[in-house]
């Protein structure tokens, strides 16, 4: 498809385009807002970057913070800076613990895997969704941040994720936490991760997690599904920047087919842990997040998918002002703390 039938399609849809700033004209009012004050920050959109200034540029996380003019609330949540042995060498990790006094027998875990398509993001940048799944779910949450491309490329994070798995089972109860009422939680490319993470586990005969969170995952490499064009130049996150971090993650594009990426294509699904998947209505990425919930439940996996309107990609961790995101992270904290409530262990 030519750039001109691109364009018009976007605007057919009422999305984002280059001209009008990147806001999406059914993008609901407080997510504008966030948008708007994005704009004025005047990110570069990534694609047109290179991998360190890119590393730099403003998101939603950062308009949000401009807004509200004040740090996290740490008054139910410590945080505490460590480093975790990865795959590759230490990975810097934050472990988030909630304050109040912790039930019997440790309490819940979550791993939580940023997103960035493996090239940007970091714990700082997305510090308030481990911080809002420690405080309403009651876990210790363990945030890690894994190698990233171009200079360690794929399947680099995919093994520092599994590691940081492996690392938090065995040091759960130095962390006041129970190893076997545990949970992974991701974003974009870290939701990739997650169920990775879930199927390795289950290949190397690991216990696996009890649920999983995946908010907006990168779940295939098919740029021609309905939201990459609808989206096509949507902001935060296009379609193109979706293609930049794949051509920075992979060694050739041969990778393109391997069946980590295609996770909507897999057909070895059944048996894994029930699924939560939160997806944004204008988000490149939201198809195949679809064909993932699909290909899931056709495997007998328990899902419950919603698609948040007016939404776009990132707005999961907008929720102290975007009335969507308060309602995806009220989702995402009951069906995590129903997974987690604690069992006794099979005999």
């Amino acid at each position: 498809m030519s750039s001109v039938q691109t364009r018009t399609l976007a605007e057919t849809h009422g999305v984002a385009t280059e001209a009008d700033g990147g806001v999406p004209h059914r993008v609901d009012a407080d997510m504008r807002h966030v948008l708007e004050v994005l704009a004025a920050m005047e990110p570069r959109p990534l694609h047109e970057c290179g991998v360190e200034e890119a590393r730099l540029q403003p998101g939603p996380a950062s308009a949000l913070s401009r807004i509200l003019k004040a740090p996290p609330d740490d008054s139910e949540v410590g945080m505490e800076l460590r480093l975790l042995p990865g795959a590759g060498g230490d990975m810097r990790a934050r472990i988030y613990t909630p304050l109040a006094p912790a039930p019997a027998g440790g309490r819940p875990m979550i791993l939580y895997l940023h997103g960035g398509g493996w090239v940007v993001g970091d714990l700082e940048h997305y510090d308030p969704t481990p911080r809002m799944l420690a405080r309403r779910t009651g876990a210790v949450v363990v945030a890690v941040h894994y190698r990233q491309a171009p200079e360690h490329r794929f399947p680099a994070a995919h093994k520092d994720s599994f590691a940081a798995w492996c690392w938090m089972q065995e040091n759960a109860a130095a962390l006041g936490g129970d190893a076997a009422n545990a949970a992974v939680a991701g974003e974009g490319s870290g939701a990739n991760m997650a169920l990775n993470l879930a199927l390795t586990a289950r290949e190397e005969g690991v216990r696996q997690p009890r649920h999983q969170l995946l908010i907006c995952p990168m779940a295939g490499t098919d740029f021609t599904l309905p939201s990459y064009l609808e989206n096509a130049d949507s902001r935060p996150l296009s379609s193109a920047t979706v293609q930049w971090f794949y051509r920075k993650a992979l060694r050739n594009r041969a990778a393109l087919e391997d069946p980590r990426l295609n996770l909507y294509e897999r057909h070895d699904l059944a048996g894994l842990p029930p699924a939560t998947i939160i997806l944004a209505e204008i988000d490149p990425l939201r198809s195949e997040g679809e064909l993932l919930a699909q290909a899931l439940r056709r495997s007998g996996v328990w899902v419950d998918m919603t698609v948040y309107e007016g939404v776009t990609h990132q707005f999961f961790s907008l929720g102290a002002l975007v009335n969507k995101a308060m309602f995806a992270q009220g989702q995402a904290a009951r069906n995590l703390s129903d997974a987690l409530v604690r069992r006794a262990e099979p005999a």
